[in-house]
């Protein structure tokens, strides 16, 4: 992931300028410090901001510009895609606590990925009347917290509620600061109403200047000690799923493995494009069947790289495990074995692992060949049998998901963004770029990805986003307020209809296996019948709507939604009936 981007222009002296209110300076700190986007769910709080930013319009400020996203899941999940692209910190505000509450989901998201974000909400107003601001409505009480902020705290780095105006900029900074600093992440700051509608009729602030945020780097001995392992390793292994939110990690990563042949395989939690798809030394997304015989294990930004209850790393088999926070530590409980933690930012410590084992390759050359021809043939090998698969159902109706992931992967290119959430076969889809693929977040908050791709859209708007999700995971997205910002952000949304949460049934299955719910084929709270017109429904916004039920007609459909996109600039969904399980 980039790094935020700097001013152009560094500042020792205050400046001062006309305001009405604490509102109009807080919103000039905002856009002094580069913030260009301020995705709001407006509620009473919102007055002090709204004019605000309609002074802003007629002095022609552009940024901070206000982003009207209809539900507060949907608002945190687009700033989400927008920073996952840019590594830019967003601004998203809610009402209140009941805001708050409707936003949580998607903060819980933003922890789990270290998505930089500052979250705010109004705060009910504290005084009755006696000032500016204060309570002239029912709600007014009844929507007052003893402690507003309880109920994310264990997901925010850090939160606080603006006391007074003389804080606005120290508080901004130190909201910016916190969510930038390694491990990145979500921070929250309350905004009472009564502080933001307080009028002054200037404000003094410190332009911004440049500024560097830490990244951790590695611990020598550590790096000296797992290039002393994996030189001697005869089927060392790579397991990730987050070294591409660094786009520059990725190439760091190639150069590493090419250089020991070292295989890569991602983890069931992919959340990025980590490794070229293609690559010979791409050994696909299943770690599990590589256990049994790695020797060295190197894990990269990876929070779940097995799952124990169905496999291990064999005996005596060394761990490295590599990243930001390479122990997870915000998890309650996370025990897999380590052996060399390295605690860096993954481009600089792939860097210098792979200039560590340098030394060792001229005497290891023949075999780091033998080894590369090898993985090169399993490679093409398991590339060939993902292909017979997925010819295999070619002509099954309802269609099967893992013939419409291979659609999907024909029609992809350089200038779409692939969005999962589960129901894509990822290994269908070849992925070249960095960036080119998104997974959903490891929190599993559900719905996540259309919100995240209208972000993605206007972090890139000459990409063409294509969502890969569910029926189920639709309903979550709050789809109708996606389908509203998508009027103007328009995207390719690929429902996996099987009519049902399959998740849910499947955890039954395997908890279960000779259970009541499999011997009588009754499995409540599962479906989701009868299936409606998922289509009707973004034709209502303007866009493109097709049901899908002919295999053969996958890759056309496809076509016509990404054109509807990319020539006729209007949003698109594709309603594909797939096999019930």
């Amino acid at each position: 992931m980039m790094v935020a981007k700097k001013p152009k222009k560094e500042y020792s002296k205050p400046i001062t300028i006309p305001i009405d209110n604490v509102a109009q300076a807080y919103l000039e700190v905002l856009r002094d410090r580069g913030v260009k986007y301020f995705f709001g769910n407006a509620g009473t709080d919102f007055a002090p901001l709204i004019d605000a930013f309609a002074r802003f319009a007629a002095e022609g400020k552009e940024f901070p510009k206000p982003i009207l996203v209809p539900h507060e899941f949907a608002a945190v999940s687009m700033a989400h895609g927008f920073a996952m692209v840019t590594g830019e910190p967003q601004v998203v505000m809610v009402h209140v606590n009941v805001g708050t509450s409707n936003g949580l989901t998607g903060v819980m998201n933003a922890s789990r990925a270290n998505i930089p974000l500052i979250f705010t909400a109004g705060r009910t107003p504290i005084t009755e009347g006696e000032i500016k601001g204060g309570r002239n409505l029912h709600i007014h009480w009844a929507q007052e917290s003893f402690d507003q902020a309880s109920m994310l705290r264990e997901y925010v780095k850090w939160d606080y509620e603006l006391r007074n105006f003389a804080q606005v900029e120290k508080v901004v900074d130190r909201a910016l600061s916190i969510a930038l600093s390694e491990p990145k992440g979500p921070v929250y700051l309350s905004l009472p109403r009564e502080i933001l509608a307080e009028e002054h009729r200037e404000f003094a602030y410190t332009p911004a200047s440049q500024k560097l945020y830490a990244k951790p780097g590695p611990d020598p001995p550590a790096i000296r000690q797992a290039a002393q392992l994996l030189q001697e390793a005869k089927n060392p292994l790579v397991i990730t799923s987050m070294v591409g939110k660094n786009p520059a990690a990725v190439g760091e990563l190639v150069k590493l493995c090419e250089s020991f042949a070292i295989p890569v395989t991602m983890a069931l939690s992919n959340l990025y494009m980590n490794f070229p798809t293609e690559h010979p030394l791409h050994l696909g997304f299943d770690p599990m069947k590589y256990l049994g015989k790695a020797d060295v294990i190197l894990i990269i930004e990876c929070d779940v790289p097995w799952f124990p209850i169905k496999a291990k790393p064999r005996a005596g088999a060394k761990v490295i495990q590599m990243g930001i926070d390479p122990f997870f530590s915000r998890y309650p409980m996370r025990t897999f074995p380590v052996d060399v933690p390295i605690s860096s930012d993954p481009e600089i410590g792939l860097r210098s692992l792979r200039e560590a084992l340098s030394i060792y390759r001229s005497k290891k050359r023949k075999i780091i060949q033998e080894r590369f021809k090898r993985l090169a043939k399993e490679h093409h090998e398991q590339k060939a049998t993902w292909k017979a698969m997925a010819e295999k159902f070619k002509k099954d109706r309802p269609i099967d998901m893992e013939w419409l992931s291979y659609c999907v992967g024909r029609v992809r290119d350089g200038d779409t963004v692939t969005i999962n959430e589960y129901d894509l076969r990822v290994h269908q889809v070849p992925f070249h770029e960095p960036a080119s693929f998104f997974g959903s977040p490891m929190s599993s908050g559900l719905g996540w990805c259309f919100g995240a791709a209208l972000g993605v859209k206007l972090a890139r708007p000459d990409c063409v986003p294509i969502v890969c999700l569910g029926d189920g995971t639709y309903h979550f997205t709050a789809p109708t307020a996606c389908h509203f910002v998508a009027q103007d952000l328009p995207v390719v949304v690929v429902v996996f209809n099987n009519q049902c949460w399959n998740a849910v049934r499947g955890s039954v299955i395997d908890l279960y296996p000779q259970g009541w719910a499999v011997k009588k084929n009754n499995f409540v709270l599962c479906d989701l019948e009868p299936s409606p017109a998922y289509e009707k429904i973004v034709e209502a916004f303007g866009g493109y709507g097709e049901r899908v039920e002919d295999p053969a007609e996958i890759i056309p459909a496809l076509r016509r939604a990404v054109k509807a996109v990319r020539k006729e600039n209007r949003q698109a969904l594709l309603n594909v009936i797939c096999k019930h399980p």
